[in-house]
C-alpha cells in the first residue's frame, strides 16, 4: 500500500462524532452531503436499488458509527461493517448492542480486505468513502470489492455529483456548529492535475482550535464507470440521491454495479 495522503486517525475522531453524529447535522466534507438524504431515505434508497432482502450478506465499507449497518441488520440482512477508525468502531458497537443488533464490526482497511472472498452479496459504500487515496490504490479499492462480492453480487457507492459540486463549493466555510459556539471551519482547494479536493479544516471546540487536512478524489460518472468495468464489474449504473438517472442538479451521485 502506498504512503495515506492525510492522517485519518485525527479526522475521524471523536471530535467528528461530536460535530456530527447524532444530530441534526451530517457529514460534509465541502457542500451538501449528508442532508441530502432525510431521514431513513438513504436506506430505502440503497434497499431498492440494490434489491436488499432479509437474510443476505451485505458488507459497508468505510462503515463510520455504523448508521447504515444497524439500520440495515434491523431490517433482517446480515450485515459486516469495516471502518478504520477505532472510535467510530466503539460507537457502532454501542448502538448495535443498545439496539439489540447482531451486526459484525470490524477493524480494516479497504485497500487490503480480509480473507473474504466471495462472502458478500452486496457491499455498500456510502457518504463519500471512496476516493482518499493515490489513484493507483483508489483503483485497487474496487479490485478488492470486487474479490469480496459473489458473482452476480452488487455494488452501490455514494459519492459527491462531480458538477454540482463544483458549482456550489465556496473557497471557505463553516462546515458545523454548536449552539455553545463550538464549530468546524474548512478552507477548500481543489487541484486540477489530480482532482483532489484538498480541505484544511479548523476545529474550535472547549475553547481550543487545532488544524488538520483532508483530501478526496473528485470523480465523474464516465471515469468512475470506467475503472469499475476494469476491476471486473458490469452493468454500471448513476442516480442522484432520489433514485432518479443521475443529472447535474443532484447533489449525490449513487453508483451501482453488478460483480
Amino acid at each position: 500500500m502506498t504512503a495515506d495522503l492525510f492522517d485519518a486517525t485525527a479526522m475521524y475522531e471523536e471530535d467528528y462524532l461530536y460535530f456530527f453524529a447524532g444530530g441534526s447535522e451530517a457529514p460534509t466534507h465541502g457542500p451538501l452531503v449528508g442532508t441530502a438524504y432525510r431521514e431513513d431515505a438513504a436506506v430505502e434508497l440503497i434497499w431498492r436499488l440494490l434489491d436488499l432482502a432479509p437474510g443476505l450478506a451485505v458488507l459497508d465499507l468505510g462503515c463510520g458509527h455504523g448508521t447504515m449497518a444497524n439500520s440495515l441488520a434491523a431490517r433482517g440482512c446480515r450485515v459486516t461493517g469495516l471502518d478504520s477508525s477505532a472510535v467510530f468502531l466503539e460507537r457502532a458497537r454501542a448502538d448495535a448492542a443498545k439496539a439489540g443488533l447482531d451486526v459484525d464490526f470490524v477493524a480494516g482497511d479497504m485497500r487490503a480486505l480480509p480473507d473474504w472472498a466471495g462472502r458478500f452479496d452486496r457491499v455498500i459504500n456510502w457518504t463519500t468513502a471512496y476516493g482518499y487515496f493515490d489513484d493507483a490504490t483508489n483503483r485497487t479499492v474496487l479490485t478488492e470489492i470486487a474479490r469480496v462480492l459473489r458473482p452476480g453480487g452488487r455494488l452501490a457507492m455514494d459519492v459527491d455529483n462531480l458538477p454540482r459540486f463544483l458549482a456550489s463549493c465556496p473557497p471557505s466555510r463553516i462546515t458545523a456548529t454548536r449552539e455553545n459556539g463550538d464549530m468546524l471551519v474548512d478552507r477548500h482547494h481543489l487541484d486540477p492535475l489530480t482532482m483532489r479536493f484538498e480541505v484544511e479544516r479548523t476545529v474550535i471546540r472547549d475553547g481550543r482550535a487545532r488544524r488538520l487536512t483532508f483530501v478526496k478524489r473528485l470523480f465523474a460518472l464516465p471515469e468512475l464507470r470506467d475503472w469499475l468495468l476494469a476491476a471486473g464489474f458490469t452493468a454500471v449504473g448513476g442516480y442522484g440521491e432520489d433514485g432518479e438517472p443521475l443529472t447535474a442538479d443532484h447533489h449525490r451521485m449513487v453508483v451501482t454495479a453488478t460483480r
